[in-house]
């Protein structure tokens, strides 16, 4: 706004000397009001607005199907039936809320955030022994590797001794990684470290800030490219804990129940599409999803993914009396 030679507003000459600076002012913000209002604005009304955009989308979210999941492939038919409007065609709303973590996951299912989560049967079965409802929409067809350090030639479990291993506590990795050091019993401890981002323990690798690191796909994928060996892989245990749980009790309503076969239908028909197209025709999914690049997808081993089916209760049986270390 322009002023005059005195410091005032270009309208000061029509009400000077009468009016002063303040008054001037006052004037121009009642003027500033009088258009806001002209034009429709009220911050009562627009306050209003918001509280009532807010509340249609905080009720359309409650009546999504919500399911935790992690950057990791166990979750690709979910992102598939996402992201390619498979749920979308069945007439079903999901909300997928992005963890980095399982124990996330857990939490976010244990207090009732989600309808389903991705996990492993370790915690799951740890959650319902302390009396949380949950049961199993399907077993994954995940794997974990323990990876060593490449530049620590770490190249055996047995080089393991007084050194660290990335793991999370109470959970596939935890028992997996005692179960492959205990069976070849390193002369010297080895210590177990918490790390529960995925994608933080993967980097801990590739920076050498640890000696080993248990890792899923396409993690492992990653750490293999960057020439770090394979100390142990679970498929060759004929071990499988991966799932994805959902809360029991929900289905008891109608409603819930519909969506939780719509889910099925859902997952089902993205399997069917990976297993038919391979990896490499979701590779854009996979890259945005799992935070990864083009050479770990071109990378990755040739994956099937099975319909939706229950956890096979060996796997169940393995979860029971597990004796949880503390170092």
């Amino acid at each position: 706004m322009g002023r005059n030679d005195m410091g005032l507003p270009w309208c000061a000459p029509f009400f000077y000397p009468y009016m002063t600076k303040h008054h001037i002012t006052l004037l121009l913000t009642l003027i500033t009001v009088t258009l806001l209002a002209a034009c429709g604005f009220s911050p009562k009304k627009e306050k209003e607005k918001l509280r009532i955009e807010k509340a249609a989308l905080e009720r359309k979210d409650s009546l999504a199907w919500k399911m935790a999941v992690t950057p990791t492939l166990d979750c690709l038919p979910v992102f598939i039936a996402a992201d390619r409007g498979i749920f979308e065609q069945l007439g079903l709303d999901v909300s997928l809320k992005e963890k980095m973590a399982q124990m996330d996951c857990e939490e976010a299912l244990s207090r009732r955030q989600v309808e389903s989560a991705v996990s492993d049967l370790m915690r799951t079965e740890r959650l319902r022994r302390q009396g949380v409802n949950i049961d199993y929409i399907t077993a994954t067809n995940t794997y974990w590797q323990m990876l060593g350090n490449r530049k620590g030639r770490i190249k055996d479990i047995k080089n393991l001794g007084d050194k660290m291993v990335a793991m999370s506590r109470y959970s596939a990795t935890d028992y997996l990684a005692t179960l492959a050091i205990d069976s070849v019993k390193p002369e010297n401890p080895v210590f177990r470290i918490q790390v529960n981002d995925v994608e933080v323990r993967l980097m801990m690798l590739l920076n050498n800030e640890m000696d080993a690191a248990m890792l899923t796909e396409p993690q492992a994928t990653t750490a293999r490219n960057n020439k770090h060996p394979v100390l142990m892989d679970s498929r060759h245990k004929d071990i499988r804990l991966g799932v994805i749980a959902y809360r029991k009790d929900m289905v008891a309503d109608s409603y819930r129940k519909g969506q939780y076969d719509k889910f099925v239908e859902a997952y089902n028909r993205a399997c069917d599409s990976i297993n038919e197209r391979g990896l490499a025709h979701y590779a854009d999914i996979i890259m945005a999803r799992c935070h990864t690049d083009k050479a770990t997808v071109k990378a990755l081993p040739q994956l099937q993914f099975p319909h939706a089916t229950p956890p096979r209760p060996k796997d169940i049986e393995r979860t029971k009396n597990v004796k949880w270390r503390t170092s």
